[in-house]
């Protein structure tokens, strides 16, 4: 398959990159400057530097046409202000979906936070109210569309090697889990194409991956 993953200098991007990459795939990351390109071609993948803040849907699509899937990995990051947070981590996703839907590319994976769906809680920091309220608004425009989307919510993000043992469900409870084993949930999705249709949550457990993601089909 070729895949096209958004945020591709991402951490969770770089590791599905490498996976994909190591399954036979042909990958391409979207990344905005070109000093990260030599990680992903490190990776495995194709670098495309590609700037989701400023770019059109038709511009995007011409990039992605002809993919098989495409993965929103994309974030603005610690640091990052408010108004970033809309015009990445919504804005991002609303411009590949858009896209999606141009190029006739159906697959749509989109990585979100646990905690979106719901506001974040009184006395938030404003930054995280406006990350966890972009990512749900993101989530909202991504279900309305007519495509084979998955979206998926990591608990607490791990720089730890990846365990292969996961929880994946509806709900899970807070907890934590390595981005080596996002990324490997994220790599069966798109290969099982599995979860489709569904907002899942994922946190460390005692499942294998394979088993995890299997439960999800059709």
């Amino acid at each position: 398959m070729r895949i096209v993953i958004a945020g591709g200098h991402g951490k969770i991007a770089l590791l599905l990159e490498a996976r994909l990459s190591a399954d036979g795939h042909t990958v391409q990351g979207l990344l905005r400057r070109p000093d990260g390109a030599d990680d992903l071609v490190a990776a495995g993948a194709e670098p495309v530097v590609f700037d989701l803040e400023s770019a059109t849907a038709e511009a995007l699509a011409e990039v992605i046409r002809g993919a098989d899937a495409v993965v929103f990995a994309a974030g603005a990051g610690a640091g990052s202000t408010a108004e970033r947070k809309y015009t990445v981590d919504l804005g991002g996703s609303v411009l590949l979906a858009e896209a999606a839907k141009l190029a006739g590319v159906r697959r749509f994976v989109q990585v979100s936070s646990m905690g979106a769906g719901a506001p974040a809680a009184p006395g938030s920091d404003p930054i995280w109210v406006a990350y966890i309220d972009a990512k749900t608004k993101a989530e909202d425009d991504l279900r309305g569309r007519d495509l084979d989307w998955t979206i998926i919510r990591p608990g607490g993000l791990v720089d730890t090697p990846g365990l292969g043992l996961v929880h994946l469900a509806i709900t899970t409870g807070r907890g934590t889990v390595p981005r080596a084993d996002v990324a490997d949930v994220l790599a069966e999705v798109i290969e099982q194409r599995a979860g489709i249709h569904q907002t899942l949550e994922l946190v460390s457990g005692s499942t294998p991956i394979s088993q995890a993601v299997a439960a999800w089909k059709g």
